[in-house]
């Protein structure tokens, strides 16, 4: 049943495993203890044998940041203020997840929703709680604050200056959310956007650049758009630092774009950040780079600080095309890439909780999956985009491809009438108008089309077995529309695009595993 969406501040919350953080803390509170979960114990089966690999399991320690930084200082749960400069990549391929979150730390009011207010002062049980969007909802994840010590080192993130543990629990509580720590060592970036912000992906060719990249970044920076890039792997297909001082097969956080005077002409610029924190570019306007030696003073000043080998730095557009695979952009509505100058759209949504069987479309569609949706004129550009959403507890860790395909139909006139389509509609001489398959594992999908007006019916079908999944269904309105009220308004956005395809759909789905 499709239905509009609640805007993300007022969706529901679920609480995972049934956990519920208020009583838990009141109960330990009362007995003089602190909080230990046992759904996610402190042992090894919540990490995973394969991170641990060649390493002393004897020296492997459970302790919580009271602890740890007993002796030093009080532990902090955000010590002025959340940033990116926080997050140090432990031993975990997360740099997917972590990329992402540098990014979400510039925009407060959405890390908000996800750190909640906690603190280790009183009254301290040694419990928190973090939230993470799933099909449709907030899921409050609680966790206890055994962190994962070996050697005396932290297994995997690093607080900063051993103070401040905001960054190392929300990672806890991501693992446990995915499962184990080793769920979280191979990844895709699109997920864990969409994880922490119920947004909506668009995804960037840069080898079929845009034709103002620094106008794009600029303005989705300053939409509050999540935005994060790839490098592609390399010829082991292992992640590797290069000469360059990129890291191949590693996620970055694109943190904004600058147009400067440079000698006689302008040039392009892109800020990003390496979640090592130590790893950075060497190549042309990297720290120290003799280039910055010959602009204006006054530019400098705005844009540049001496190196301080925090992972962060500016390369030129054309350095960052040729050396990142794709560039995506996270959006609570979607970005187009069409060509011109992109309008404040609005959109529509339509939304539909639903479950795909194994097996052909017909059977599919007797078994209640059908997502009715109406296009009412014809638009210039994309005027529907298709986000599916699927649970990570439905994908095996054997699985090598998103578990769903989709067909889009146009329904005759004669059926239009039918809550639900009939096996009839579905003969085997009828061909989809779109048929969409997926090759990389993910939990989430988006594309975008072009679709004459009409009314068209989804049919999801599952590879292997039963999936639950979310279809959300944008709609851009037309002109005509736009005057009304609306909840589904995306901040202002005019940004200049090249068209990136000259076929009827563009893929969002260029996607990399990232394991670094």
């Amino acid at each position: 049943m499709a239905h509009s969406q609640e805007p993300l501040a007022r969706t529901p919350v679920v609480k995972f495993k049934g956990q519920d953080f208020n009583s838990l803390r009141d109960h330990c509170l009362s007995r003089g203890r602190l909080f230990e979960d046992e759904t996610f114990p402190a042992k090894t089966s919540s990490i995973g044998l394969q991170l641990l690999q060649g390493q002393n399991l004897f020296s492997l320690k459970w302790k919580r940041p009271k602890d740890l930084s007993k002796g030093i200082s009080e532990p902090h749960f955000i010590l002025e203020g959340a940033s990116r400069f926080d997050i140090q990549q432990g031993q975990a391929g997360d740099c997917w997840f972590l990329a992402a979150l540098g990014s979400l730390t510039q925009n407060p009011q959405h890390l908000q929703r996800i750190l909640m207010h906690q603190s280790f002062s009183h009254p301290y049980a040694g419990i928190f709680r973090f939230r993470f969007w799933q099909c449709g909802q907030w899921v409050e994840v609680v966790i206890d604050d055994r962190l994962p010590v070996l050697n005396k080192d932290y297994l995997f993130v690093h607080p900063r200056k051993n103070q401040e543990f905001w960054p190392c629990l929300l990672e806890k509580a991501y693992a446990k959310f995915r499962g184990s720590y080793l769920h979280l060592h191979y990844g895709h970036l699109p997920d864990a956007m969409v994880d922490l912000t119920g947004g909506v992906i668009t995804t960037v060719n840069l080898h079929s650049s845009p034709s103002d990249l620094v106008m794009m970044v600029k303005m989705a920076a300053k939409a509050g758009s999540l935005m994060t890039c790839a490098t592609p792997a390399g010829p082991t297909g292992e992640a590797t630092r290069m000469p360059n001082g990129l890291v191949s097969q590693h996620a970055y956080t694109v943190t904004r774009a600058e147009r400067i005077w440079y000698r006689s002409g302008w040039e392009d610029l892109i800020h990003l950040w390496n979640p090592w924190g130590n790893t950075e570019w060497r190549g042309r306007w990297r720290d120290g780079s003799l280039e910055w030696q010959e602009i204006h003073n006054q530019q400098k000043s705005q844009l540049y600080e001496e190196d301080k080998n925090d992972g962060e730095f500016w390369m030129s557009c054309r350095d960052f095309q040729e050396n990142f695979s794709c560039l995506f952009i996270c959006n609570q509505f979607p970005i187009l890439l069409d060509h011109g100058n992109m309008p404040h759209e609005r959109w529509s949504q339509n939304t539909f909780n639903d479950r795909a069987i194994p097996g052909n479309t017909t059977e599919g569609l007797q078994r209640e999956t059908q997502s009715i949706f109406s296009v009412l004129e014809s638009m210039e550009g994309y005027n529907v985009v298709m986000s599916f959403n699927v649970k990570p507890q439905n994908l095996k860790a054997k699985d090598e491809k998103f578990p769903l395909s989709f067909h889009v139909f146009k329904i005759d006139p004669q059926f239009q009438h039918f809550k639900k389509l009939p096996p009839t509609f579905f003969s085997r001489f009828r061909n989809a108008d779109i048929s969409v398959k997926v090759s990389e594992t993910m939990c989430n999908l988006t594309k975008c089309f072009s679709l004459n007006p009409g009314t068209y019916v989804v049919a999801a079908t599952a590879h292997t077995e039963a999936v639950d999944f979310l279809l959300r269904i944008f709609l851009k309105m037309p002109d005509s529309d736009r005057h009304l009220g609306s909840n589904f308004r995306l901040r202002p956005l005019k940004v200049v695009f090249q068209k990136m395809a000259s076929n009827k759909e563009f893929s969002t789905n260029m996607l990399i595993r990232y394991s670094t």
